[in-house]
């Protein structure tokens, strides 16, 4: 491959009627490079991944890129009619064409070596064969399609019978399978099993072309990219991190220190310089005593100490007004969980119990306690039973058979997947108000919500947005035991970060429902796994 492969957006442009969403946006991708995008959500990173792919053209700037590029689209570029063979074939349909041209050139030079235009071209189709691993290609297939689940559906089988996630594999399969030299991929681990995603992320480490991608999972970034590029507007744009996400976060926890740091010492500057502009420096030989008979040179004296004052004055008004003009923004407070709730017990108190639990179908669990202190993730498969089992100790679902006892005083708050409000046609800002009272902090200090969406009905905010509402008021007035199903859906990166901080301030018992596998890895608590048809261990 050639060494000289990038692709390459110079000072981008774009935007959606009003909304502009880039600006001047720069970002440059080598060989071996694999960047990933993040940033909250609706900052852009689909919208960028189409620019580079020239899906979407920008308003002002340009892309380079290369010929061989493949960019992941939502739906399946084929009829209803098409086979899963028929797929398989297209992605593979260049390879073969590259292999013959390669069988044809091998024989013209064996019988005219002295060719330099055969032996030229034979050249180019050798380094694109090296570069796609062209004698690999049919075993790779193979390879990737068992990788991604699909090595069980039929050759034959239409791609109208597959399921949505089935027909998203299949399209990721096609790219990996293709091999371009410029790879963009949105969100590839979505309908991926823990299987696939490891599957994934072996495969794309391997590569040597430029790979550009965005996702949500953070062992996926973790495990595949070489740089991480934050699309934060208030960092004007993009900001570009050497190494993988472990290595990202390190160095934003730093970039926060030193910006308290930095915010901190210019607040106590401040402080002193109003109070030179106001006293100290006005203060200055005020109150000496006169020598007597030293009238003529206390006046002579007096002047130059005035002088003097004047001088240090303007300069300390100077210094403030400057520092006024472009002092550093206060950092936004972390995500943290207000004190103690009313009537909460110790923390080895039992808060929870649940004895010979039965929804049919769902869930069965023979006993589990929950303490006042306790730190509980719940993990398991689709179906297993992780929603139903923080509805039933929420209250919202009965069992069929067992029971569910709560501790004297213990409230429970349970932040479901899909949020929905009694009075969606009131604003945020009413419903939060009207949950925790006057007392608790206004909503805009938490940073759940852009300004523009704090009087707006919450029949107009996305299910992430209604979801961040709901988490904000679980914050200002928190229960005795804390019910989070799949937290990390919906919200940004930056803000599971901060969530999860802020759990070692959560004052009473916390159980999570995740799939994340983030969070599995790091969680420090105690675990209940739960699998589909059976009773948890």
């Amino acid at each position: 491959m050639s060494t000289s492969l990038f692709l390459r957006a110079q000072d981008l442009a774009f935007g959606y009627g009003d909304r502009i969403v880039f600006d001047g946006l720069s970002l440059t991708a080598s060989a071996g490079q694999r960047v990933g995008l993040v940033g909250e959500n609706g900052v852009g990173k689909s919208t960028l991944l189409r620019l580079l792919a020239g899906v979407e053209e920008p308003f002002a700037g340009s892309v380079q890129r290369g010929p061989d590029l493949g960019f992941l689209l939502q739906e399946l570029p084929f009829p209803g009619h098409t086979r899963f063979s028929d797929v398989i074939d297209d992605a593979l349909a260049e390879t073969r064409v590259q292999a013959a041209l390669l069988d044809r050139l091998t024989e013209r030079l064996a019988g005219h070596p002295e060719d330099e235009t055969a032996l030229e071209e034979y050249g180019q189709v050798l380094e694109w064969a090296q570069a796609h691993e062209l004698w690999d290609a049919d075993r790779r297939a193979e390879l990737v399609c068992v990788g991604l689940g699909l090595g069980g559906i039929g050759t034959e089988r239409r791609i109208d019978t597959l399921s949505g996630g089935e027909r998203s594999r299949l399209g990721l399969a096609a790219l990996l399978i293709r091999r371009p030299q410029t790879l963009l991929l949105d969100e590839p681990t979505n309908h991926l099993d823990d299987d696939g995603m490891e599957f994934l992320e072996k495969h794309l480490a391997t590569l040597t072309g430029v790979v550009v991608l965005s996702s949500h999972d953070r062992v996926f970034l973790d495990a595949v990219c070489t740089d991480i590029v934050d699309l934060d507007p208030a960092l004007d744009g993009a900001t570009r991190y050497g190494g993988a996400y472990t290595e990202y976060l390190v160095q934003k926890r730093a970039e926060r220190a030193r910006w308290e740091q930095r915010f901190a010492e210019e607040q106590a500057e401040l402080k002193e310089l109003r109070g030179a502009v106001a006293v100290t420096a006005r203060a200055v030989a005020h109150d000496r005593p006169q020598r007597d008979n030293a009238k003529t040179l206390y006046d002579f004296k007096t002047g130059r100490v005035q002088k003097q004052i004047s001088r240090r004055v303007r300069n300390a008004q100077q210094r403030l007004d400057e520092l006024e003009r472009d002092q550093v923004r206060k950092p936004p407070a972390p995500l943290r969980f207000a004190g103690l709730p009313a009537g909460h017990g110790g923390e080895d108190e039992l808060a929870l119990s649940v004895r010979d639990l039965h929804v049919p179908g769902r869930l069965q669990i023979g006993h589990l306690d929950i303490a006042g202190s306790a730190r509980l993730l719940v993990t398991g498969g689709n179906g297993a039973g992780k929603s139903t089992l923080l509805s039933v100790l929420a209250g919202s679902l009965p069992p069929e058979s067992g029971s569910v006892h709560r501790a004297r005083g213990v409230r429970v708050g349970l932040l479901e997947q899909d949020v929905s409000f009694a009075e969606p046609g009131r604003t945020a800002r009413q419903l939060y108000t009207a949950a925790v009272g006057e007392h608790a902090p206004p909503l805009a200090q938490l940073g759940l919500l852009a300004p523009r969406d704090l009087d707006r009905p919450v029949r107009a905010l996305s299910v992430g947005q209604r979801r961040r509402l709901a988490l904000a008021v679980l914050l200002a007035e928190p229960p005795q035991v804390l019910l989070l199903d799949e937290p990390t859906n919906h919200i940004s990166l930056s803000l599971a970060e901060e969530l999860f901080d802020a759990l070692d301030t959560a004052p009473g018992a916390v159980v999570v429902a995740s799939h994340d596998r983030w969070l599995r890895r790091t969680w420090p608590g105690t675990r209940l796994g739960l699998a589909h048809g059976k009773e948890a261990a």
